[in-house]
């Protein structure tokens, strides 16, 4: 079966650290991530450079813990050029769950919410 990955990305009129605050903080997470319904969930950082790069996988404890891969979860990756930040973003693979397609589509619904979320906080 064919990966299925959300992919996104934002440009940010602010630099890299102030993203990955907004990203990493939970004065700002708490902001945003209330996008995301579904409450009890589990996840382990599977990558990090600060400023630059973060991977993570979310699981809800409620629902079978699928196979994952070594690119598999929420990616978030930061490039800085002349002050400003271009913010990358890769959720998946959705492929591996059941009603893989449904989960891919509001996730991707809910990350055209969250990222200006996040861009107008970093930009404050």
């Amino acid at each position: 079966m064919e990966k299925l990955f959300v992919e996104k990305s934002i440009k940010v009129n602010t630099p890299a650290s102030r993203v990955w605050d907004v990203l990493t903080k939970p004065e700002f997470t708490d902001q945003w991530a209330l996008e995301f319904s579904g409450g009890a969930e589990l996840g382990n950082v599977t990558a990090l450079e600060p400023n630059k790069f973060l991977r993570f996988t979310v699981f809800d404890v409620r629902g079978e813990k699928p196979p994952v891969t070594e690119e598999d979860g929420i990616t978030y990756e930061l490039t800085e050029q002349n002050g400003e930040t271009m913010l990358r973003l890769s959720q998946g693979d959705f492929s591996v769950m059941a009603e893989g397609e449904k989960y891919h589509r509001l996730s991707a619904e809910v990350w055209d919410r969250v990222l200006p979320k996040v861009k107008e906080l970093a930009e404050k």
